[in-house]
């Protein structure tokens, strides 16, 4: 990876009126090389097109992964899945970027419609070459990015937004383009724009879409690392250890656990001082500490934060949601920073096991900090962010 550079992926999808599965799919793919976005649309609608979306995402997703080239991707997709016997349409278009760690972008598209670049605030036409593999004319294009880009790739659903059965002629790509420059501008990371796109495209539509309509973005943009300590190390000895480690990480800096801010307070030799306000009858108050941005209580506001992460995650982002988001306590004041304001998480967790939880009845499982890690670790990865895990 280049130097302070991130990759950040993410996309949103509305279903056809009616339809329980969404007729699109995507899929993203890591290896030591890259990051890629896929995204296929099958066929129709409901069981049937998910199916094939999924398939073809699949095929694509494994191929790519095992560093195959586009002219055996679409090969083996040609040869793989039928064509439809009433009007010869293709079982599913598709659409890949290909984001490398040296800057280099690699996209490739068959049937969607075309990628949208915003490169300085605004649409930047993409430099495609057209060829035919196994009788399908895909385009192409490989450069390199600059930080700050945003790639905007999508299914035809976008393109056809319209209420009932009238068609709206003034939405075409050059529309779709301009709404993506908006939502560039007014986005902080992938999931952002993503939505905001997803989100207009749905209002055309007088919110009863009769297309799948999906969105996904990649944006190449600087890195931005939020640490995070929770729990004393194991071994005592290792509390000094533990706090250079987590203070000499260039991010933000958020410290969870009343212990663990104790702790991290006297190492650096700094007053734990207790934030007096509005108090809240689920989550503990916050503490501040010289030079770390965020001082919250342990194993509850993870918990709460894990929950507000999870129901973002699965786009349960109903008005509750952001009623719940609303409220200032340390628990929405880091699911806001892990949402908002990073794409890379460092954890440091320390080992010790806290006697105060072992010996109260918590509302919820907490037979072992790790478990509620994991689920923070695992929601962190579903959003796309990056999670490094260090142990003391």
């Amino acid at each position: 990876m280049k130097n302070n550079i991130s990759i950040d992926l993410a996309y949103k999808s509305i279903n056809h009126v009616g339809e329980e599965l969404c007729g699109d799919n995507v899929e993203i793919v890591d290896n030591d090389e890259c990051r890629i976005l896929i995204l296929t649309d099958g066929m129709g609608s409901g069981v049937r097109a998910n199916i094939l979306a999924t398939l073809t995402s699949r095929i694509i997703a494994t191929m790519m992964r095992r560093k195959m080239s586009v002219d055996e991707v679409v090969s083996t997709i040609a040869k793989t899945l039928p064509i439809s016997s009433v009007n010869g349409a293709a079982y599913s278009t598709f659409s890949v970027i290909q984001a490398f760690h040296d800057g280099r972008v690699y996209i490739v598209e068959y049937d969607n419609p075309e990628c949208i670049l915003i490169r300085g605030g605004k649409v930047e036409k993409l430099p495609f070459t057209y060829r035919n593999i196994e009788g399908k004319e895909i385009r192409e294009c490989e450069f390199r990015s600059q930080i700050g880009d945003s790639f905007a790739i999508m299914s035809d659903g976008c393109l056809y937004c319209g209420t009932g059965d009238i068609m709206n002629y003034s939405w075409d790509w050059k529309a779709l383009s301009e709404c993506a420059e908006k939502a560039a501008g007014r986005s902080r990371n992938a999931q952002q724009m993503a939505d905001y796109i997803n989100a207009s495209c749905k209002e055309l539509y007088g919110n009863v879409p009769t297309d799948d309509t999906t969105v996904a973005v990649l944006r190449i943009q600087e890195e931005h690392i939020l640490s995070i300590l929770t729990g004393p190390p194991l071994d005592k000895s290792d509390d000094y250890r533990m706090v250079e480690d987590f203070m000499e990480t260039k991010s933000i800096r958020i410290v969870s656990g009343g212990s663990t801010s104790q702790m991290v307070a006297r190492v650096l030799n700094e007053k734990l001082v207790h934030i007096d306000g509005d108090l809240d009858s689920d989550i503990p108050p916050m503490a501040k500490i010289h030079g770390v941005d965020l001082v919250t209580e342990g194993v509850l506001t993870l918990h709460k934060t894990v929950e507000l992460l999870e129901r973002y995650a699965d786009n349960d982002v109903s008005e509750d949601f952001f009623l719940e988001l609303a409220k200032d306590n340390g628990a929405t004041r880091l699911a806001c920073y892990l949402m908002e304001d990073c794409s890379t998480v460092k954890l440091f967790v320390g080992k010790a096991v806290n006697v105060d939880y072992e010996e109260k009845t918590l509302p919820f499982d907490i037979s072992a900090r790790q478990q509620l890690i994991q689920r923070l670790i695992d929601v962190l990865k579903k959003m796309n962010k990056k999670v490094e895990v260090l142990y003391y």
